[in-house]
């Protein structure tokens, strides 16, 4: 066996373990944050919020969510009678405050905030830093293949305990997740669509522009439309518990 040879097969185990390694979850995951606001330094956008139970259509919500980081605020425009409330979050706290409360109060992400969305679903995703990632075989969506992993909370601050997330491998975004609780059972679902673009580091980046959430028992679902949004510096003090009110 000549040195040649056995630098050859060397060569071709190489090649043959690149091509067919695992691809890196975390950064899958971390990438397809930006699509919906995770892990950007400054970024605003505006979400037109409407919910629908059975044939009952609820008052309809718009807000104005800024981002920057680990940390989000939320204004409700309308309605009028809700206009001034905030929703603040700041790594793994959140608070709400409205016009005539005297202080800010602790909420849970995990807290509905109007018909299925809750309080988490219109704050940032950070799904990379929240959730213990599994990849499991790839699935088609609606003609797209895509990866599928299997999320796991890191803790009790998270929005859901359990995620099964569809993220598109061609475009990087997730398209479709399944919400658990933690003994895995299904609470809703979701679909999303990404019709607007930002650009950041010189990158042009699909960002979210609709997501629908379904609940998965009875006849009832929550619609975000997501526009208006524009990459810029968000001041410090916008995430300021102490200038909230």
């Amino acid at each position: 066996m000549t040195i040649k040879y056995i630098f050859t097969c060397l060569l071709t185990v190489f090649f043959v373990n690149a091509t067919f390694a695992a691809p890196d979850v975390n950064s899958i995951l971390k990438n397809s944050d930006q699509a919906r606001g995770g892990g950007l330094p400054g970024i605003v956008w505006d979400i037109a919020l409407t919910s629908r139970d059975g044939i009952k259509v609820d008052e309809p919500q718009a807000l104005v969510v800024k981002v920057a980081d680990d940390s989000s605020v939320a204004e409700v425009l309308e309605p009028v009678r809700s206009k001034g409330s905030k929703i603040l979050q700041v790594g793994r706290n959140m608070w709400l405050t409205r016009p005539g409360l005297s202080k800010p109060i602790p909420i849970s992400p995990r807290q509905r905030m109007s018909g299925q969305a809750s309080n988490g679903d219109i704050a940032a995703t950070n799904y990379a830093a929240d959730y213990e990632a599994q990849l499991n075989a790839n699935e088609t969506v609606e003609g797209e293949e895509c990866y599928v992993l299997d999320l796991s909370s890191k803790h009790k601050r998270s929005t859901y305990d359990k995620i099964r997330y569809w993220i598109s491998i061609k475009r990087g975004v997730g398209v479709k997740a399944e919400f658990k609780s933690v003994s895995g059972k299904l609470i809703k679902t979701a679909n999303f669509t990404y019709h607007n673009i930002i650009e950041y580091e010189g990158k042009r980046i699909p960002f979210i522009s609709k997501m629908i959430i379904h609940d998965a028992l009875i006849d009832a679902e929550t619609t975000m439309e997501f526009s208006t949004v524009r990459v810029k510096k968000v001041p410090a003090s916008e995430f300021d518990l102490g200038q909230l009110q």
